[in-house]
């Protein structure tokens, strides 16, 4: 199963959904094109129920380099006649002129990753440095290849940190290795990334995609789809709630919906001593509390 566009490829086989970033020629370097595909590449496959995990890499030596910066005009595609204040990123948010002119177009590709109901596996196969790097971070798990280089190098550009980072890369790395990592701009290497704990592990090239296949298998293959999606942004969200009883609130209504469908099944199968058939679909049978 596939669908077409013109900077990804996005192929489906056995549930899961493998998107390339795909202009090899150019390093896979980001472009508002792109954005925009991967934005209707993540939502299309948050609701197909035949997608149950996404890996994500690159075409060709790299995974990507950047934002294309050979265009025309603002290469971020921005609309530089325009000046938005603050309230306008609140009440105009989904205004089209704040969308194509002002709204930060790896952002909207973070959030779309983040909104996403299926576990997310980064395999990062070369270069992956701005944009490069930071969509990466919404993402689930990061594995790269022993070829792998990553760089938040948007101070050597005059830019700030974008596609949401600033939230991403303080919980995964800590904010004092944050504030490094954005103030030096260096291009670590692979083990370098490991070990700052940007990746989870590190691989040879040709093991990183049957690598990264296994872990999605693991991560669905006899688990409800139901319960892997509430799951997945129950952990986004209560993470960043002030108090536990926000989460206590949510996990409550979870805990509700599941034990009535899959749960019974889980439980059943576990006094039986078999494997477990959970049936529900992602996102058809999510419980109506969701979204929140």
């Amino acid at each position: 199963m596939s669908r077409e566009y013109q900077t990804l490829r996005y192929e489906v086989s056995d549930t899961i959904l493998t998107l390339w970033l795909h202009r090899p020629d150019s390093l896979n370097a980001f472009t508002v094109t792109m954005a925009d595909e991967l934005v209707d590449a993540f939502d299309h496959a948050s609701a197909d129920e035949k997608v149950a995990a996404i890996v994500v890499t690159g075409s060709g030596r790299a995974f990507c380099a950047g934002m294309d910066l050979s265009s025309d005009g603002n290469v971020f595609g921005l609309d530089e006649s325009q000046q938005p204040t603050l309230q306008d990123m609140v009440d105009r948010l989904e205004d089209p002129a704040i969308i194509t002119g002002v709204r930060d177009t790896g952002g909207r590709v973070s959030l779309a990753i983040h909104r996403c109901l299926k576990p997310v596996i980064a395999a990062i196969n070369g270069a992956a440095v701005g944009i490069g790097a930071t969509m990466t971070l919404p993402m689930d798990v990061r594995i790269a290849s022993d070829r792998a280089r990553i760089g938040f190098v948007f101070g050597r550009l005059g830019i700030v940190p974008e596609a949401c980072s600033t939230w991403f890369l303080p919980r995964i790395v800590g904010l004092g290795r944050a504030l490094e990592l954005v103030y030096s701009a260096d291009i670590l290497d692979a083990e370098q990334a490991r070990e700052v704990g940007l990746v989870r592990e590190v691989v040879a090239e040709e093991d990183l995609l049957p690598t990264a296949y296994a872990m999605a298998r693991r991560f669905t293959e006899g688990r409800s789809a139901v319960a892997t999606a509430l799951a997945r942004q129950m952990l986004y969200r209560n993470a960043a709630e002030p108090h536990p009883i926000d989460a206590h609130r949510i996990e409550s209504l979870a805990m509700f919906y599941t034990s009535q469908a899959d749960g019974k099944e889980g439980v059943s199968a576990f006094l039986d001593k078999r494997t477990a058939e959970f049936t529900t679909r992602v996102p058809q049978d999510m419980p109506p509390f969701f979204p929140w």
